[in-house]
């Protein structure tokens, strides 16, 4: 039988060939040139995940990474409230301690909560906005990959000669130059690969939205979770390159005899403190503005009614953004800053609760006299409003100057910043999760494991965060593995209400796991009142959705 390479073939036109295929000719199926990309197998097992360009299997690969890090930092926080039962040193010692408190901060935040709202994104946003994939794929694919040699580099250094880096997730200098572990370098670079990631995600979200929406999805047409990632991606390329640099002057000063923070060579340590928290504020709204994304898209599925003002939420949105960059200082009220500076940074910090309280009231006008159903998305949603607005109220608190200089650094700070991120952003990443896992699995999941899921979690953690409000009230400081004696009873609470909410999440993961290997079949709408185009699509969503665009009315 001759090969069709040493066979002259004469090119046909396009219908011919077409022809071909679902007819017998004179020339068979196997001796004619094909062009058929999609005839090839797809990569099956780790080779799938390792190469693919889809945005779904990217949005899965970063939710099943953060979901990781949100147990191996969870463990962390669980060494902390295992030590603080009692007063006293129970169980490690103090250095090993404060390296758990550090990395504890560092993977919640970098490596949980972001990658968290970086998978949704990836997974959401192209079916949200009627386009067939991200923007940039194989960009897409670099910024997950490089995510867990970075986490490996940070959690390896807990196992260097002189320990992990003990100085705090806000690494402030000297503790961080001058009186660094050696291990600092190792985390300096985890740093900078978690910020490389961190930028080429927001480009790929920014390019993917301005450029790949459907006919007729006008800016004013979006959905929010959509504006608020948009908005979150330009804060990210913003203030990641200056995380980059404070670290990299961290590196210098400590290996390279640089002195930008030292006193001693003309530095000034308080430089370090700006330079972070002009990153560092933007960066706590770069954890939370995805959140009100979610809460607009399932307060109104379950309310029955389109959200309200949503104009106003765009504009709250924008607002929020740019306030972020003018409030910094407020973390440093006790660091002698002259009086206009406090009161200037003080009115700013008050004036972000203005748009924060349009999205709050706006939510619940939606809410209001609408046929609620309260499913487990909702309840979620709900308890972020409610818990979310306490952190924000504690928030305001620690703004007014003179109570700040009560406040600071004790333990009322770790009750609002974690009302802030736990009742906040983690609980909008579960509602997201429970309003889109049967869209993403094509199963219904556990209805009554999920009320469990949610019940355990919402008593646990408020018995876990109010307290601290009373013990930094009385004076009780943070990062401290030791504690006088009049703090104990409030300790053990606390405590309880730790290993209670760290254990209530494994209900989830079960439930996950349960949900991703069958159960009831999901219809491609399981909300009878959910609005958008990933409602659309069959549950679960094909490997590729929209390859021809959707028009948009």
């Amino acid at each position: 039988m001759s090969s069709p390479i040493n066979k002259p073939v004469k090119s046909a036109p396009a219908e011919d060939q077409v022809l071909s295929h679902s007819a017998e000719g004179t020339l068979g199926n196997d001796d004619l040139p094909v062009d058929d990309h999609d005839s090839h197998a797809a990569p099956k097992g780790w080779a799938r995940w390792l190469y693919s360009t889809n945005h779904k299997d990217i949005g899965t690969l970063y939710l099943w990474f953060s979901f990781a890090m949100f147990l191996t930092g969870g463990a962390m926080a669980m060494v902390i409230r295992a030590e603080l039962f009692q007063p006293g040193l129970q169980l490690v010692e103090p250095d090993f301690f404060n390296q758990m408190t550090t990395v504890h901060g560092l993977i919640m935040v970098f490596g949980a909560v972001m990658p968290a709202f970086t998978g949704l994104a990836n997974w959401m946003i192209p079916m949200m906005i009627g386009a067939p994939d991200m923007a940039l794929p194989r960009m897409n694919n670099l910024s997950f990959w490089i995510l867990p040699f970075a986490f490996l580099i940070l959690i390896g250094s807990l196992f260097t000669e002189g320990g992990g880096p003990s100085f705090g997730w806000t690494f402030y200098a000297p503790l961080s130059t001058t009186y660094g572990p050696d291990s600092t370098a190792l985390f300096v670079f985890s740093v900078h690969i978690m910020g490389i990631s961190s930028i080429m995600g927001a480009i790929n979200v920014i390019v993917t939205i301005v450029n790949m929406r459907a006919p007729g999805m006008t800016w004013f047409k979006l959905p929010m979770f959509v504006w608020t990632w948009l908005i979150t991606a330009f804060l990210l390329i913003a203030v990641m390159p200056v995380l980059a640099g404070a670290v990299t002057m961290v590196l210098t000063d400590k290996y390279f005899g640089t002195s930008f923070f030292d006193a001693a060579g003309g530095g000034d340590p308080v430089m370090f403190q700006h330079i972070f928290w002009f990153f560092g504020h933007p960066e706590v709204y770069i954890m939370i503005l995805p959140s009100f994304g979610i809460v607009s898209a399932i307060i109104p599925a379950f309310s029955g009614k389109r959200l309200f003002g949503y104009h106003s939420m765009v504009y709250a949105t924008c607002s929020i953004a740019l306030l972020s960059f003018l409030v910094w200082a407020h973390h440093m009220f006790t660091t002698g800053m002259p009086v206009f500076a406090e009161l200037f940074f003080m009115y700013c910090t008050m004036l972000i609760a203005v748009p924060t309280g349009v999205k709050v009231f706006n939510w619940v006008a939606t809410m209001w006299r609408g046929a609620l159903t309260f499913e487990t998305p909702m309840l979620f949603a709900i308890a972020f409003i409610v818990l979310f607005t306490i952190g924000g109220l504690s928030g305001l608190m620690l703004a007014i100057v003179p109570a700040d200089f009560q406040y600071h650094d004790t333990y009322f700070v770790v009750a609002h910043f974690h009302y802030v991120l736990v009742t906040g952003a983690v609980f909008s990443i579960m509602a997201a999760a429970y309003y889109w896992l049967p869209k993403w699995t094509g199963h219904m999941y556990d209805h009554k494991l999920s009320l469990w899921h949610f019940w355990t979690s919402v008593i646990s953690v408020n018995v876990l965060f109010f307290p601290m409000h009373f013990l930094g009230l009385a004076g009780m400081p943070r990062r401290i593995p030791d504690y006088a004696i009049q703090f104990a009873d409030v300790n053990q609470v606390v405590s309880i209400g730790g290993f209670a909410f760290g254990l209530s999440q494994l209900i989830f993961l079960w439930l996950a796991i349960k949900c991703v290997r069958g159960g009831e079949p999901a219809p491609s709408k399981p909300w009878d009142r959910a609005e958008g185009l990933e409602w659309t699509v069959p549950s679960p969503a094909p490997h590729h959705t929209f390859t021809h665009p959707p028009k948009v009315d």
